[in-house]
């Protein structure tokens, strides 16, 4: 019988790590809700955005499942439309987090000499810098004054699509020097040499034969970047740098809750713990991916 694929090996390992199996399936459930929260809203037939006032802090019932907040909306609806926030800020920073930190790390790694030298000089730079008074600084600029326009710069897409910016200009240092690493070891290995012989210019080696051979360990990078990026997206939200009311995020409705913790302490448990479970839950999948990824890590 013949061997099994190396990714069927890896998808086989993955699944023997338990805490990242139940991660997945936690993740893939709130992700698929988060997604469809309008269709859900539209079904219960409850506008998430409406206020009524007259039933402020309801308890949880067959109508609204979790109770209502301080101007009475459902928060069930609420914590689902603050999931896609979150979980979008998260992924695609990463994702960007990811391409910018790939390109840097496998130039410096490849090219090596004072390109090196000036590219990892700039990643040691932006990692000395204070990270979150660095986040709260960019959040802070007005964009009005650098140019863009007033109502682009008061709508909700441009300050979503500004974190998920500002949190994937900070987010890429750990993967340039990963995937640096990774580079000056498969630079070395006769594939490229190979490759280097028969006349292939330094793009196609660096983007065809290298970053492919390094996309394990930058997969694992990316994954456990994203509960990182989520937790500073609910931060900068938090302090009312991040996504602005009425839009909900888990960030912005501990915000809304701080002062009401006596009152309706679960207006702030709620969030809280999602922002908790989701960041434990991502790191947990890197873990078993970093197993399922090592050739020498087995699990009999």
């Amino acid at each position: 019988m013949t061997d099994a694929s190396p990714r069927h090996r890896a998808w086989t390992q993955l699944m023997r790590h338990r805490l990242a199996r139940v991660s997945m399936i936690f993740l893939a459930t709130l992700l698929v809700l988060s997604l469809a929260a309008p269709l859900i809203a539209q079904f219960r037939g409850i506008d998430p955005t409406a206020t009524d006032l007259f039933r402020r802090f309801e308890p949880p019932s067959a109508e609204y499942w979790l109770g209502t907040d301080d101007l009475g909306r459902d928060l069930f609806q609420r914590l689902l439309d603050g999931g896609r926030v979150s979980l979008l800020v998260g992924l695609s920073g990463a994702v960007l987090s990811a391409v910018f930190g790939a390109f840097i790390g496998v130039v410096a790694g490849y090219l090596g000499g004072r390109l090196d030298g000036f590219l990892m000089r700039l990643t040691d730079g932006v990692i000395s810098l204070p990270l979150l008074p660095l986040l709260i600084v960019l959040a802070a600029i007005d964009p009005r004054k650098i140019g863009v326009p007033a109502e682009l710069a008061q709508s909700e897409a441009f300050s979503l699509y500004r974190i998920i910016v500002i949190v994937a200009l900070t987010g890429w240092t750990t993967v340039a020097r990963l995937v640096r690493a990774e580079t000056l070891s498969l630079k070395a290995r006769d594939f490229t040499r190979a490759a280097r012989a028969l006349g292939a210019r330094p793009g196609r080696i660096m983007f065809r034969h290298i970053l492919p051979n390094a996309a394990g360990s930058l997969v694992v990078a990316t994954t456990m970047s994203v509960g990182a990026l989520i937790l500073f997206e609910s931060t900068l939200s938090f302090l009312g740098l991040g996504t602005q009311p009425p839009a909900a995020s888990w960030g912005n409705m501990l915000t809304g809750a701080q002062e009401l913790l006596q009152q309706a302490p679960m207006l702030a448990l709620w969030p809280g713990l999602l922002i908790f479970l989701t960041v434990i839950a991502f790191n947990f999948v890197g873990d078993g991916l970093q197993d399922a990824l090592d050739p020498r890590s087995e699990r009999r």
